[in-house]
């Protein structure tokens, strides 16, 4: 279950997740939302 929630990130770490995403939507020709980024990466690192 997904829950809404709020967080302050820091600008590297948005351009690094937008740099991400964007790869991740040249590489899949279709739309990547930015919370399946954010989550996919949390999953790695924790």
């Amino acid at each position: 279950m997904s829950k809404r929630i709020t967080v302050m990130i820091d600008d590297s770490i948005d351009r690094k997740l937008r740099t991400i995403q964007a790869k991740q939507i040249q590489q899949s020709n279709g739309s990547v939302s930015y919370s399946k980024v954010l989550n996919e990466t949390l999953q790695k690192v924790l």
